[in-house]
């Protein structure tokens, strides 16, 4: 079928993460994602701005039929430079949590991304590593690499976790 996915590692990180029960995907994704981004720019009670940190990764559960449930999970990988003492939130919707490493199947695509379109790339990677793939069926993430306002040449990826052995 001609799609192509990378397998990835990512070491063990400190993420700052907002989570969402209740509305759709496209409801609160953008919500989500300013209150990351504040953080990272300076909302914090160091008003440190971190600098630029990509991609946002948003956590979401499948339901059998492939709809996305009303609970989702968005980070953001700290900067390298603030993973030993990140700032604190001001926002108390913002928490830090500590992730372990992980390796995951990567498909990349273009164009802007909601729900819809990650969930017709969750099943086009899911049709192209098959069922003996070990990797976990109970959540995915959805990753976006752009600015809101960035209009050609957008990164957006859906990454299955690898199930260790």
């Amino acid at each position: 079928d001609g799609v192509s996915f990378e397998v990835r590692r990512y070491d063990g990180s400190k993420y700052a993460v907002v989570s969402s029960e209740g509305r759709t995907f496209d409801q609160v994704t953008g919500e989500l994602v300013r209150k990351l981004l504040m953080y990272i720019g300076g909302s914090n009670e160091q008003a440190e701005a971190m600098g630029t940190a990509a991609p946002l990764i948003i956590t979401v559960y499948p339901r059998n039929d492939g709809v996305l449930s009303r609970r989702l999970m968005v980070a953001i990988r700290i900067p390298s430079s603030y993973q030993q003492s990140p700032p604190t939130p001001t926002d108390s919707a913002v928490k830090i949590e500590e992730r372990p490493g992980m390796t995951v199947y990567a498909l990349q695509f273009g164009g802007f991304a909601g729900e819809t379109e990650y969930r017709a790339e969750a099943l086009r990677l899911t049709r192209t590593l098959g069922e003996t793939a070990p990797f976990q069926r109970k959540q995915y993430f959805c990753c976006s690499y752009d600015p809101p306002l960035k209009p050609y040449g957008r990164r957006n990826e859906v990454w299955f976790l690898q199930e260790e052995p």
